[in-house]
């Protein structure tokens, strides 16, 4: 089995007010383990779009995962459509009903049981997964050999259902290979020159290895992806392809292993007993959100501050009132005080700072919409830097202009002899 087909079922993803996250994290996960997505459709709560969406899914997949759509009433339209699909007919599942009974014990609403008992009536083809974190259940039903789960919609009873149920199912019934995927991470060379640079690896690469190009930012992750029959050795075939591929790239790789740039700063913190803060206008705490997302960032981030209004700038973070009049506070020279200031508040070895406008107006001295001045500063030394993206929306400019600070950090401390 190597090909899988999602459906996300409910108007509120066709109308745009919920974003599809799930599809996102099951393709992931189905490609961990070597199962390829290979349609994707969002469609409407109702039975004949169901059914039919579900006959060109079989048509073309071996796996067929419908999210969504799975509610506590009578009239729930998804499993009518199953049974209606199936052939089959819907009934109490006892096993089901216990174990929402328990689910509602543990949480002292045994007041509302009856009013969710629906949620035990399943297809009785079906082979029931219990969702041990909301009411409804996982149901998976066959036909010639293929396989449709019907999971729940809320993406924090998808997740737990898909990696400690659904997956290790598929693992032990179909004697899956092993994938092994190794990132390389590039920076300051534009997609089409390093696809150049390493077209001969690339086409010398073994048939059971896979390139992607992932542009995040200014930076491209190259990632490999071995499929085989032993895990060492993919492990090993990848790592000798990687140091064939490092000399081609020279200085521009700054991690070989870990996928996001938070992740990768981490390791380098951790490895050199470094502390950082941050100090952040324009980007609203992003920054000190992309690197506290990373388990164990509590032994190297100390703290930060979004210091929006100038006169928190000015309190705070010591930014002299002088340089804000001579330069206005959206400025290289606002953004090196904030850092030393932020560097001094915190008592730490690293800090980043941005000041700028992430729109959709001006700033209030005036400047532009998507310009944002950005101070690194290790200890005494510091950089600073200048980028002009008018085009991004302003949560995108915030996410792009941490992306970058972190990135240029990165190549700061691989650079830099201080360890």
């Amino acid at each position: 089995m190597e090909k899988a087909v999602l459906i996300t079922i409910g108007d509120e993803i066709l109308s745009g007010n919920t974003i599809d996250t799930n599809s996102n994290f099951i393709a992931a996960e189905l490609k961990n383990i070597g199962i390829k997505v290979i349609q994707i459709f969002t469609i409407s709560d109702e039975i004949e779009t169901i059914k039919n969406t579900l006959q060109s899914a079989f048509e073309v997949g071996d796996l067929i995962i419908t999210t969504g759509g799975l509610g506590p009433t009578r009239d729930d339209k998804t499993k009518k459509a199953l049974a209606e699909f199936f052939n089959d007919e819907i009934a109490l599942n006892e096993a089901t009903f216990e174990h929402l009974k328990k689910y509602m014990e543990k949480r002292g609403r045994l007041d509302i049981l009856e009013r969710n008992r629906e949620q035990a009536f399943v297809p009785t083809k079906s082979l029931v997964f219990q969702n041990y974190y909301g009411t409804a259940p996982c149901m998976m039903m066959e036909q010639n050999g293929k396989l449709c789960f019907s999971l729940p919609g809320v993406p924090y009873e998808v997740k737990p259902l898909i990696k400690d149920q659904i997956v290790p199912y598929l693992k032990d019934k179909f004697n899956l290979k092993y994938i092994s995927t190794r990132v390389v991470s590039v920076v300051e060379v534009p997609e089409s020159v390093l696809a150049d640079t390493i077209e001969d690896w690339e086409l010398s690469l073994p048939e059971n290895l896979a390139l992607s190009y992932l542009p995040v930012g200014t930076r491209v992750k190259l990632r490999i992806t071995a499929t085989g029959d032993e895990e060492f050795a993919l492990q090993n075939q990848l790592e000798d392809e990687i140091q064939k591929l490092l000399p081609l790239l020279e200085d521009h790789v700054i991690a070989t292993s870990q996928d996001k740039i938070e992740t990768i700063l981490g390791e380098i913190l951790s490895e050199r007993k470094l502390t950082i803060s941050t100090a952040e206008s324009c980007t609203g705490g992003e920054l000190a959100k992309m690197i506290t997302s990373n388990s164990g960032s509590s032994k190297y981030f100390l703290g930060g501050m979004v210091a929006y209004a100038t006169e928190k700038k000015i309190e705070i973070l010591k930014v002299s009132q002088e340089t804000v009049n001579q330069y206005t506070v959206v400025s290289e020279q606002v953004a090196q005080e904030m850092a030393e200031g932020c560097q001094k508040l915190f008592d730490t070895h690293i800090s980043l700072s941005t000041t700028g406008v992430a729109g959709p107006g001006k700033g209030e001295d005036g400047k532009e919409v998507g310009t944002v001045f950005y101070t690194i500063r290790i200890k005494d030394k510091e950089q600073t830097s200048k980028l002009y993206m008018p085009h991004l929306e302003r949560l995108d400019f915030m996410n792009f202009v941490s992306q970058k600070v972190i990135q240029d950090l990165i190549g700061m401390l691989i650079s830099d002899p201080l360890k």
